[in-house]
């Protein structure tokens, strides 16, 4: 039964819980973090490390995505993204940093940032960066919004990628529409691609088996918040407790996997998983794998220079994240360090893999779903 609470004479809401508000309980036995597995599958691609890169060009270019694929996880190229727009992208990112840096006015770099989106999108721009991570030999991941994913899609297979991300900031297996074009019917466009397709965010049970239900090899659950960086709880109202969350998407995977006989979809977590601790606690509500931004762009190969926005900061009419500076250091670790240590921070911000691991051998589980089974307790 939901936890539901009275906030103001007959309204209630439901209680739910953020990644912060829980913990992971331990189990009667431990193991050796070396016996830890990382590795998953979506579809026919198989990934050593649970790690997507969110797809912001502060984080992912092409060279990002091959360095970030070598190392076992999946960079997503923003395909409405710079990459698409200009040629030479990092001379433009050098710019915003620039302005950011010496403008005390944020609303500076994210006027900037929307400029630099309004140049036309260039095809062949586009199927540039795809065919660099392409021909490195990893798997291709490239991001469209719903509104956009029948133009763009057709490019993207003619450039050779293998999977397709489909995600907006809340997605829906049914977009209502009035006097405006036919809106993206999710299920039917899906049966006719043949890669396969990635889709969210979303925060609930109902909303997250509809998804499943369209076909998609995998769901991703939020928005990708990051704090100070991710305005739309302010600039919506929506907000999306993570824990929760997650926990409703796996419950949607079970019940879609009895509907189905057997077919599983991935759940993949994007939003407020900031250490080590929380990509654990992520993983333990159902997750299996997580979508991350600032903690990646801290390293050295991420273009945004130790800065960091999210995809939506660059929205034209309601931009919902801002410019914010994650890494001071000129000297950035790089994205080994990053994955896999060593880490001279305490709380976590480093070393991701390793304390994912470290979190599953001192449980006493030996791999991803067998530690989705893991016990939590809420804290008081």
């Amino acid at each position: 039964m939901r936890d539901l609470v009275e906030i103001g004479m007959g309204r209630t809401a439901r209680r739910t819980y953020e990644l912060d508000d829980i913990d992971i309980v331990p189990s009667r036995r431990t193991r050796s973090s070396k016996e830890v597995s990382t590795a998953w599958q979506l579809d026919a691609y198989r990934f050593d490390i649970p790690l997507l890169a969110h797809p912001t060009d502060a984080l992912v270019s092409p060279k990002f995505a091959v360095e970030l694929g070598k190392a076992g996880g999946l960079g997503v190229i923003n395909g409405e993204g710079l990459w698409g727009r200009h040629e030479d992208v990092e001379a433009e990112i050098a710019k915003l940093v620039e302005l950011a840096e010496t403008n005390p006015d944020p609303s500076a770099a994210v006027a900037y940032l929307q400029k630099l989106h309004a140049a036309p999108l260039r095809p062949e721009l586009l199927a540039a960066a795809v065919g660099e991570v392409r021909d490195s030999g990893v798997t291709t991941a490239v991001r469209v919004s719903p509104q956009n994913a029948r133009a763009l899609t057709p490019d993207l297979i003619k450039a050779g990628i293998d999977l397709l991300v489909v995600q907006g900031t809340i997605i829906s297996a049914e977009h209502v529409a009035h006097g405006e074009d036919e809106p993206l019917n999710l299920k039917t466009f899906i049966s006719e691609l043949d890669v396969p397709v990635v889709a969210g965010g979303v925060s609930d049970h109902r909303t997250a088996l509809h998804l499943m239900r369209t076909g998609a090899a995998g769901v991703i659950v939020g928005y990708g918040s990051t704090a100070g960086a991710t305005t739309t709880s302010g600039a919506l109202g929506i907000g999306i407790p993570m824990a929760t969350a997650i926990a409703d998407a796996a419950a949607a995977r079970r019940d879609y996997l009895d509907e189905t006989g057997g077919r599983y979809v991935h759940v993949i977590a994007d939003g407020d998983i900031e250490t080590a601790g929380d990509l654990a606690k992520a993983i333990a509500c159902g997750a299996d794998a997580a979508v991350l931004g600032a903690p990646l762009a801290v390293s050295a190969e991420a273009p945004g220079r130790g800065w960091y926005w999210p995809s939506v900061a660059a929205h034209p009419s309601m931009p919902r994240g801002s410019v914010l500076q994650v890494e001071v250091d000129d000297e950035r670790p790089g994205l080994d360090r990053v994955l896999g240590g060593p880490s001279d921070d305490p709380y976590g911000s480093l070393n991701l893999v390793g304390g994912l691991r470290r979190a599953m051998a001192k449980s006493g589980y030996s791999d991803l779903k067998e530690f989705q089974k893991v016990g939590l307790s809420v804290r008081a």
